[in-house]
């Protein structure tokens, strides 16, 4: 290239990428021809090449030619080639995908797309395989467990709601009228339907229908149960996800072996329901930042709306997604903002405002009536709940302000604290990481140098970590403030537990870590058997959590851990024994021994839906007549709670005397009281003594 060509070539645009267009070229060569003119005059133009040429001419030709392409052909030649590249990229991805659908539509042998197909969805397995055994062991005890006071009003709540469901499946058009909807669903509408629902659905088909349950209450029970499954399946799931399979296991596990959180799995009640579906609707805002798309902000809405109708804690969540949306968002949505004065909002906190409450309403057909008077009538029936009586610490509270210690004490009295020593360090860790997240962006954003960290942690665009803590410290935070009531013991923030266990499942992730490097630098153990020594450790840990929750079985609402003494420590302690009247059915043995025909028995805080059960099941001797007093009574039972104890006064002094004929009790510490008239002793004799 000449002197000449050099500096015209140098004067051209180093990275113009306009399009290639052939009166531009043109008129570009033009301006280059007179450039060269001017500064070169005597310069002649190069002689064409002949026409037709050898192979080697052509060549050059071509050559010749390529040489003379402007830069910005060239560019657009390699624009091209990439587009062409990305499109058989594309194409051969699509066939591909195609071929392994067609492969798995029936080309390849069913067993080999069974496997390809447990391959790609291996966590869920896991998780389903997991909440199977768990329903398994919750239907296996489920008999031996009494009935709550709680169950009985949802028992019959459950009935009224199945007679809609009857008059929808065989005349549609009348169960939309008014005059049904009002009669019907009036019962109980201070809580959401759904669960209901799904009892009277469950108690339809499961007993009525199919017979696949021996027990009505087994059939109401089933879909809480299945809800513990769920709870338990997610919980793996998001562990996996978020830490390893093997922090996913271990959280699982630890969720589900915690004596309170078994004792309310068994129940149709509410409380493991709105723990499944508080976490569930976690995972999914959480897949639905992650993954994008239209279908994972309709499943976020619709997972909101589904909790809504679970139970009035779901009123709660806001608080754990929008700071975590301004996490996740909020330097986009701030730059946004300035450039078009409008605050853009993520379509998954779109889909929750508007998709949520929608689900809400279409499910509960009490709402479809006067439906803002309804709708305040609920709200203003949580905000302004009853204060029941709890005991704590020796003393029982019958109104606000709560002890702000109830919660902290009771989580440390009633998790296994094997789990809540993983917990700490698995918390700790996260925490750590959160905080030298924060110090890097300081230093970047502000040009400040920080002592620490050293090095900057690993980004998390989703902010996991963030997402649950603000899961855990939600549900936690709303019982230290005075006015909330603490009457329903741990289920009240059974929430919080998913979070805690996943913790649990990454602090064990780390230890397991430390023993397996302690294993490969100071034994010969190859990988698998690595494997089987941190299996092995994992079950030695949670041993004695089983062991406790298994042996806090039908008494798990008695049961503490051995740091506070076990059921006696806690008795000990003056922490509740019990509440809501279950333990009624545990009599049963003495019943059908020491009582006959038309004996008659003060049932005192067993709720008469609960006990009219027991009687129809025959889980307590079908021949006992419940009554409202000691009074009417031949026989008299306490439940032992210490606001109960002056009913034990008012036995004494109708059966002139003080002595019980029978103490059911729980590693020795008294739980239910048996007192008997004495024989030929008239109602009403033993006050005059």
């Amino acid at each position: 290239m000449s002197k000449v060509d050099e500096k015209v070539t140098g004067e051209e645009p180093a990275e113009e990428t306009q399009r290639l267009n052939p009166a531009m070229v043109a008129a570009k060569a033009k301006a280059v021809d007179a450039r060269v003119k001017e500064t070169d005059p005597n310069l002649k133009e190069t002689p064409k090449a002949p026409a037709v040429a050898t192979k080697a001419g052509d060549a050059d030709a071509k050559a010749t030619g390529d040489e003379a392409k402007s830069d910005d052909a060239k560019a657009d030649d390699a624009n091209a080639k990439k587009a062409d590249a990305r499109k058989a990229d594309a194409k051969g991805d699509a066939d591909a995908k195609k071929a392994d659908a067609k492969s798995d539509a029936g080309d390849a042998p069913l067993a080999a797309r069974a496997s390809a197909w447990a391959k790609r969805n291996v966590d869920p397995l896991i998780g389903a395989g997991i909440a199977l055994i768990y329903v398994a062991w919750l239907l296996g005890t489920a008999r031996s467990l009494g009935f709550s006071r709680d169950e009985g009003f949802y028992f019959s709540a459950s009935g009224e709601y199945e007679r809609w469901f009857k008059v929808l499946f065989s005349t549609p058009g009348k169960a939309f009228e008014r005059p049904v909807i009002d009669q019907i669903w009036a019962a109980n509408h201070e809580h959401p339907s759904l669960m209901k629902s799904l009892f009277a659905l469950s108690h339809h088909f499961f007993w009525q229908k199919w017979k696949i349950f021996d027990d009505p209450s087994t059939a109401f029970r089933f879909p809480g149960m299945l809800s513990m499954g769920l709870a338990l399946g997610v919980t793996y799931v998001f562990g996996a996800r978020a830490f390893s399979r093997r922090a996913g296991i271990i959280a699982a596990v630890a969720l589900g072996l915690m004596p309170n959180v078994f004792y309310h799995a068994h129940l149709a009640c509410f409380d493991v329901p709105i723990m499944a579906m508080w976490i569930t609707c976690i995972f999914t805002y959480w897949c639905a930042e992650k993954k994008g798309g239209l279908g994972w902000a309709l499943a976020a809405g619709v997972m909101y709306g589904l909790t809504l109708e679970t139970k009035h804690n779901a009123w709660m969540l806001p608080a754990v997604f929008l700071p975590h949306a301004i996490l996740v968002h909020g330097r986009a949505m701030a730059s946004e903002t300035s450039k078009t004065a409008r605050l853009p909002v993520p379509a998954t906190l779109i889909a929750m405002a508007t998709i949520g409450p929608a689900v809400f309403l279409a499910l509960w057909p009490w709402l479809w009536n006067d439906t803002l008077p309804r709708i305040q009538e609920y709200v203003n029936f949580h905000l302004h709940h009853d204060y029941y009586n709890i005991e704590f610490l020796g003393v029982t509270y019958f109104g606000p302000p709560s002890p702000k210690s109830y919660m902290p004490v009771m989580i440390a009295a009633t998790v296994p604290t094997v789990t809540l020593v993983l917990f700490a360090i698995g918390a700790f860790d996260r925490a750590r990481v959160l905080v030298a997240r924060f110090a890097s962006w300081f230093s970047q954003t502000f040009e400040r140098t920080l002592p620490w960290p050293k090095t900057a942690p690993s980004s998390d665009p989703m902010h996991t970590d963030a997402l649950l803590f603000l899961s855990l410290a939600v549900p936690l935070a709303v019982f230290l403030l005075p006015r909330t009531p603490i009457f329903g013991g741990t289920k009240h923030w059974i929430t919080a537990y998913p979070a805690l266990a996943l913790f649990a499942g990454r602090g064990f992730d780390l230890v397991a870590t430390r023993i397996e490097a302690a294993l490969r630098d100071k034994t010969t153990l190859d990988a698998t058997k690595r494997s089987w020594v941190l299996a092995f450790v994992g079950a030695i840990t949670f041993l004695a959590p089983f062991a406790v929750t298994r042996h806090s079985h039908p008494f798990g609402l008695s049961a503490y851990v051995p740091l506070f003494g076990g059921t006696a420590g806690g008795a000990d302690l003056g922490l509740n024994r019990q509440f809501w009247g279950f333990t009624t059915q545990s009599l049963d043995p003495w019943f059908r021994e020491n009582t006959k025909p038309g004996d008659t028995v003060y049932i005192m805080d067993t709720a008469w839906q609960s006990w009219q059960r027991m009687i129809d099941e025959k889980r307590i001797p079908p021949w006992l007549r419940g009554v409202g007093s000691p009074a009417e009574a031949e026989i008299s039972i306490v439940h032992h709670e210490q606001h109960i104890n002056e009913v034990d006064y008012n036995i004494w002094t109708e059966y002139g005397t003080a002595a019980p004929e029978y103490v059911l009790t729980h590693d020795g510490v008294p739980i239910v009281s048996v007192y008997r008239r004495p024989h030929g002793l008239q109602r009403g004799r033993g006050r005059n003594r």
